[in-house]
């Protein structure tokens, strides 16, 4: 059974960082795909940075820069560091696995597991 539990959301100040972290078990890195993804009240959910099955990363253009994805295969788990934050990064961030690796950055219906979601407010 694949389960994702996400730790290190919180509150900062503009200009702070978080480092968020997804702990998974029961689902490999290797060759499969996972993603971060946000969503903000009234707002769809978004995708922030996905890990093909090659290791390669894409970000969304809004946190080019800023926010580095990283997995360990060690220990199982998936990370976000997130640097620079603004207002507008408040959102509840998900992480997500993709067996089949058809949802990318953009299409989070594609993706079968969830977590449970980890809150990061930054206020101005």
């Amino acid at each position: 059974q694949v389960q994702l539990v996400e730790s290190g959301g919180g509150s900062v100040q503009s200009g702070g960082s978080l480092r968020l972290s997804c702990a998974v078990s029961g689902y490999s890195f290797n060759n499969n795909c996972v993603a971060w993804f946000r969503q903000a009240p009234g707002k769809e959910r978004e995708g922030v940075a996905a890990v093909d099955s090659r290791g390669r990363i894409t970000y969304a253009d809004s946190v080019k820069g800023r926010f580095t994805a990283s997995t360990d295969n060690a220990e199982h788990t998936l990370y976000l560091a997130m640097n620079s934050l603004k207002p507008e990064d408040t959102a509840m961030y998900y992480c997500a696995a993709d067996p089949q690796c058809a949802g990318g950055l953009y299409y989070p219906v594609e993706y079968n597991f969830w977590g449970q979601g980890t809150q990061v407010t930054v206020s101005s």
